[in-house]
C-alpha cells in the first residue's frame, strides 16, 4: 500500500492556488488509485477560479480543481477486476449513484445524486494521486497518449452532442463557438463521419486552428454574414445540424436563423443569463428540433474506439503545458489569454 503525502494544488480563495501537502488516498475494495500523469484546464474551473461558484455550485472552503484526467494505475482494491496495476486510463469524473430511474435507463449524467470532481464540495485530481472507483477507469490503447486519454472528457461533450443530434455522415454541421468544446466537438463530427464541418468564432487564432483541424470553413460572425455564407458555401443547401457551445445570447438566438428548416440544433454552452429570446415563429415554422446537452453518458469507450482507429489529431488544442507547482500560472493564462491558448495542460510529474 502507497502511504505518505502528496502535491496538491488547492484554491483556498477566490484568485489564490496553493500547492500544499496532503495525504496520498487510500483505495476502497472498488477502487483504484491512480498517478495522475495530465490535467486539462476547464472553462468550469477557471470559472470557480475567478468567481467562486457556478450558479447553485458554491466554492464555501478549500478545494482541488481539475476534472480531465489520464494517468497510470499504482493499487487496487480487492474487489477490483476490470483493471490491473500498470493500466493506463482515462477517468471518467461523475461518479452517479446507480440505483435512480436516470441511471437505470442510461441516461445517469441527470443522475440527481452524481458525485463530479471538482464541482464543491468534491475534491478534483489537481494533485499527484486520485482514487477512483474502477467503474469509472478506462483502459488506453497502447497508441494513445495521456494527453489524449485527459482530453475524452471534453471530447465526450462533444461526442454526447452529436448522439443526441442524431448527427449522420450526410449532415452539414455549423459548430458556434472554437473553445476546446466546439473544436473538439468538430472532431466528433469527423468520427461520426461529417466531412463538412463549419464553425463561427470572434477570435482569429481559433479560426485558424479550426482549419488546420480539418474544418470546411470557419467564419467570423461579426465581420460576415453567417447566414449568407453558409448559403454560399453550401449551393444554397444550408446547415442541417447546428451545435451551439459558446454559449453567447446572440448566438443561441442566431442558431435559429442559420439552421436549415427541418434541422436540428444542439445546445452546449450555457449562457451568463438563462433567459434567452429566440424567434419562435421561425422555430414552429421551420419544424426545428432542439436538444440540450448536460455531460455525457455512455461515451468513453465509444470515442477510445473510434479515436484510436482515426487519423485525427485532438492534441493539436494543448496550446500549453505547466507542472502542478505552477498550476496558479497555468490558470491566469486560461484566464486571460483567451486569444492565444485553447487547452492548458497540468503536469503533477513535470520536472
Amino acid at each position: 500500500m502507497l502511504t505518505g503525502k502528496m502535491n496538491a494544488a488547492i484554491m483556498d480563495e477566490q484568485l489564490s492556488i496553493s500547492v500544499k501537502q496532503i495525504d496520498i488516498p487510500v483505495p476502497k475494495d472498488n477502487e483504484a488509485l491512480i498517478k495522475v500523469y495530465c490535467i486539462g484546464i476547464c472553462g468550469s474551473d477557471v470559472h470557480y477560479y475567478e468567481h467562486g461558484r457556478i450558479g447553485r455550485y458554491v466554492v464555501k472552503e478549500p478545494i482541488i480543481l481539475g476534472h480531465e484526467l489520464a494517468g497510470e494505475v499504482v493499487e487496487v482494491g480487492k474487489q477490483v477486476s476490470n483493471i490491473a496495476v500498470g493500466d493506463r486510463v482515462a477517468v471518467e469524473p461523475g461518479v452517479t449513484c446507480g440505483q435512480c430511474d436516470y441511471c437505470k435507463s442510461g441516461r445517469y449524467n441527470l443522475c440527481p445524486d452524481v458525485v463530479f470532481l471538482a464541482t464543491p464540495p468534491v475534491n478534483g485530481a489537481w494533485a499527484e494521486y486520485i482514487v477512483m472507483p474502477s467503474d469509472y477507469l478506462f483502459k488506453l490503447p497502447d497508441s494513445m497518449s495521456y494527453e489524449e486519454g485527459a482530453m475524452l472528457e471534453p471530447l465526450s461533450v462533444g461526442f454526447h452532442a452529436m448522439m443526441r443530434g442524431k448527427v449522420q455522415p450526410f449532415d452539414r454541421v455549423l459548430i458556434t463557438g472554437l473553445g476546446p468544446i466546439g473544436l473538439l466537438a468538430g472532431q466528433a463530427a469527423k468520427l461520426f463521419g461529417v466531412s463538412e464541418i463549419y464553425g463561427t468564432d470572434l477570435v482569429p487564432f481559433r479560426r485558424q486552428l479550426a482549419m488546420e483541424m480539418g474544418f470546411t470553413a470557419a467564419l467570423d460572425p461579426v465581420k460576415e454574414n453567417v447566414g449568407q455564407r453558409l448559403n454560399d458555401l453550401t449551393n444554397g443547401f444550408g446547415v442541417t445540424l447546428v451545435v451551439e457551445s459558446s454559449g453567447n445570447a446572440r448566438a443561441m438566438a442566431d442558431t435559429i436563423k442559420w439552421v436549415r428548416r427541418g434541422g436540428r440544433i444542439v445546445f452546449v454552452g450555457l449562457p451568463a443569463d438563462s433567459a434567452i429570446p429566440m424567434d419562435m415563429g421561425q422555430f414552429i415554422d421551420g419544424e426545428i428540433d432542439a436538444y440540450g446537452v448536460f455531460r455525457y453518458a455512455n461515451t468513453y469507450p465509444a470515442a477510445i474506439q473510434a479515436l484510436q482507429h482515426s487519423s485525427l489529431d485532438i492534441e493539436k488544442i494543448v496550446t500549453h503545458r505547466f507542472a502542478l507547482t505552477d498550476t496558479q500560472e497555468a490558470l491566469e493564462v486560461a484566464r486571460k489569454e483567451k486569444d492565444t491558448s485553447i487547452k492548458v495542460m497540468i503536469y503533477p510529474n513535470m520536472p
